[in-house]
């Protein structure tokens, strides 16, 4: 009682809304959490698709000539970021009725960058290839997205940034949905995976973010491979990404360079496949 009428201490269940609060007073995207009672863990996602670098605005470019609206290109940041999004975490992100997020969701669809899953009030939608292929091709120049003077999203990355919409608020809505943003991650499996690696490979990979650079990642993938033979599904756990985008930006542009190798390169498609680090004959 003495803390907290020092105010050392607050109200037990007071942490979450004034978190809540604060982020939102600072124009920042409240965090998404998770509880399970059952694996006995708890996990806050943030989101930083109002932080938009040169590599973000290059990224943008590719898909200018589409004549994004500021909304829909975070959107992108926003799927490309957390794996999936549905219409409630549309209107939060643009201010929009449900009838214009789904119009908005359908031309990013119909555009090729997002795939639609579910059917009703349970449709949500996660990225294409088109949408998540190989960063390493982005131009190093940001343009502008639109050409029409007047329409589209501005080239000043300043004017994503101003004040950006929430997420929902409500996570329980997306939970049962198998690939939307409160996807949950086996944590349980990604710890097991991180005790085989030596200690300091594995505090790199505990501490990586959605927001890594593709290229550290892919140093990280390097090591990892360079011990044993790692497949898709072991790498997008210790990674904390989608399998896709594990294929399309790390192993795919480390193939090309010839740093990594399939284990079974005349069945690409193997169940079983995996990756190890190319061996280079003196």
């Amino acid at each position: 009682a003495v803390l907290h009428e020092t105010r050392f201490a607050e109200t037990k269940g007071s942490g979450i809304r004034v978190m809540r609060e604060s982020m939102e007073q600072a124009g920042l995207t409240p965090p998404l959490f998770e509880s399970d009672r059952g694996s006995d863990q708890f996990i806050a996602r943030y989101f930083f698709h109002h932080f938009l670098g040169e590599d973000d605005i290059a990224w943008l470019t590719r898909f200018r000539d589409l004549h994004l609206s500021e909304d829909e290109a975070k959107a992108l940041i926003v799927v490309r970021e957390a794996g999936a999004i549905d219409n409630a975490t549309y209107r939060e992100l643009s201010k929009m009725d449900a009838l214009a997020a789904s119009q908005a969701l359908r031309r990013l669809r119909d555009a090729g960058l997002l795939a639609q899953k579910g059917r009703g009030s349970a449709t949500y939608y996660v990225p294409t290839e088109h949408l998540i292929a190989d960063e390493a091709s982005l131009s190093s120049k940001p343009e502008t997205l639109s050409s029409k003077s007047g329409e589209g999203l501005s080239s000043n990355p300043g004017a994503l940034s101003s004040k950006p919409p929430a997420l929902s608020s409500n996570p329980a809505a997306l939970l049962d949905k198998p690939e939307t943003l409160s996807t949950k991650y086996d944590e349980t499996q990604r710890s097991q995976l991180l005790d085989t690696l030596p200690g300091s490979l594995a505090a790199r990979l505990g501490a990586i973010g959605l927001r890594h650079p593709p290229q550290e990642t892919r140093e990280l993938v390097i090591a990892m491979c360079a011990l044993r033979d790692w497949r898709v599904e072991e790498l997008s756990l210790v990674l904390r990404r989608n399998p896709e985008v594990v294929r399309q930006n790390y192993l795919r542009p480390l193939m090309r360079e010839g740093r990594l190798v399939m284990t079974n390169p005349d069945e690409p498609n193997d169940p079983q496949q995996a990756y190890r680090v190319r061996e280079i004959t003196p």
